[in-house]
């Protein structure tokens, strides 16, 4: 058979499938994950596009609780300098699970210093997962997951969901 042929095609789709099974099963914090994004679709769902992130963050909220899923708005994460604690702090928009960081935006798209963001968050903490999540991208919400793997944080996945529900 050759490449490019109709049958090719899909027996090289069966392939990327069976690899992408293989990764779903790896994903750290999986069914948290998918719990904290589910949440996000239905705010999103429900509010649409054009609020600032204080409405998004407020909806999350209520979303969380009414999901029961387990969270700590604006936590306090300490700093240290050279193992010493610093009195400056950093607040991420939400600790879910005491153990993933979900930082929220409302903007046109996401960039890298909001990508820095959820890094820093990570390194402060080391938690080991942050979700960034961007509710101003149209028509979809979109969102990004980052590991942190031994002060090692690399983007283990970028997500543009294709639906809105």
């Amino acid at each position: 058979m050759m490449p490019g042929t109709p049958h090719a095609s899909r027996r090289a789709g069966t392939t990327k499938t069976a690899k992408d099974a293989k990764m779903a099963v790896d994903i750290l914090y999986r069914e948290e994950s998918y719990r904290i994004i589910g949440a996000c679709f239905d705010v999103y769902k429900e509010k649409g596009i054009g609020f600032l992130e204080a409405v998004y963050q407020e909806c999350l909220t209520m979303e969380f609780a009414a999901q029961g899923i387990p969270f700590v708005e604006h936590p306090r994460l300490r700093l240290a300098y050279k193992g010493r604690s610093l009195r400056q702090f950093y607040e991420a928009d939400f600790l879910c699970f005491d153990e993933i960081i979900v930082e929220i935006k409302a903007v046109k798209s996401l960039t890298d210093e909001h990508r820095a963001q959820v890094i820093n968050y990570l390194k402060a903490t080391e938690k080991q997962l942050g979700l960034l999540v961007n509710f101003g991208h149209y028509p979809k919400i979109e969102h990004e997951r980052y590991l942190n793997q031994s002060s090692r944080v690399s983007r283990e996945d970028v997500s543009r969901l294709s639906r809105v529900s």
